[in-house]
């Protein structure tokens, strides 16, 4: 079992950037599929992005590419989301999610076994 702390959410003018951050207890950390996902009021949530055990697989929504970047270090038991070129549309809670056993897992919520409780993301114009 995994417990996964996101930090680094706040306010941020929009073209801004932030970087998140999401922590992860236990051992096995390395065998975890990791994804970020995001949810605005009044929308479900969504994918923003994801990266497998190892970090040479990544994907993105098509709304965040090229502005956003996922990243791991195993070693920190971290994973990161980069956000530049912030838009007021970003604005939203960002949950941290991972996937056990598992090299990748995709843009799908349903396949992520663990969340993290959150991080609000606020972009002002």
């Amino acid at each position: 079992q995994v417990q996964l702390v996101e930090f680094g959410g706040g306010l941020v003018q929009a073209g801004g950037s932030l970087r998140l951050s999401c922590a992860a207890s236990g051992r096995t950390f390395r065998s975890y599929a990791m994804g970020w996902f995001r949810q605005a009021p009044g929308k479900e949530r969504e994918f923003v992005a994801a990266i497998s055990w190892s970090g040479s697989r990544t994907g993105y929504a098509d709304s965040v590419k090229g502005r956003f970047t996922i990243s791991r270090d195993n070693a920190k038991k971290t994973v990161y989301l980069q956000m530049n070129s912030l838009k007021p549309e970003d604005t939203a809670v960002y949950y941290c999610a991972a996937k056990s056993k598992a090299a990748y897992a995709g843009s799908g919520a349903a396949e992520y076994d663990y969340w993290g409780q959150g991080t609000q993301v606020t972009v002002s114009s």
